[in-house]
């Protein structure tokens, strides 16, 4: 199986949950400042408890190309980080700076 490294225990923390992957794409000029929002969002991210990850990367292939790997206890939890005060001040910043967003939620199936 492709899992048989991870020990059991933490794959089943792993694969429990609910997860949302982010693919955003930013203007151009606008890379520094969707970095920015990140760097600020991330931490605040992590500490809702309904959250289990969030973890942000940029490619370094294309800088203004970002995914956003998030894991949710439940797909409840996805629903309250939206209705959190910092999400909400971050998005009506971020949607301007970017060609595309894409948000694609995901169940585990193993």
């Amino acid at each position: 199986m492709l899992t048989n490294w991870i020990p059991k225990d933490s794959l089943a923390a792993l694969n429990e949950g609910f997860v949302v992957a982010i693919m955003l794409e930013a203007n151009e000029d606008d890379i520094d400042k969707v970095v920015e929002i990140q760097r600020w969002l991330a931490p605040l991210s992590m500490a809702e408890p309904g959250v289990k990850l969030f973890l942000p990367y940029q490619s370094p292939s294309n800088p203004a190309l970002f995914f956003i790997f998030e894991l949710y206890v439940d797909e409840a939890g996805w629903a309250a980080h939206q209705e959190t005060e910092h999400f909400k001040k971050a998005i009506p910043q971020l949607l301007p700076l970017l060609k595309r967003r894409e948000r694609i939620p995901f169940v585990p199936f193993l």
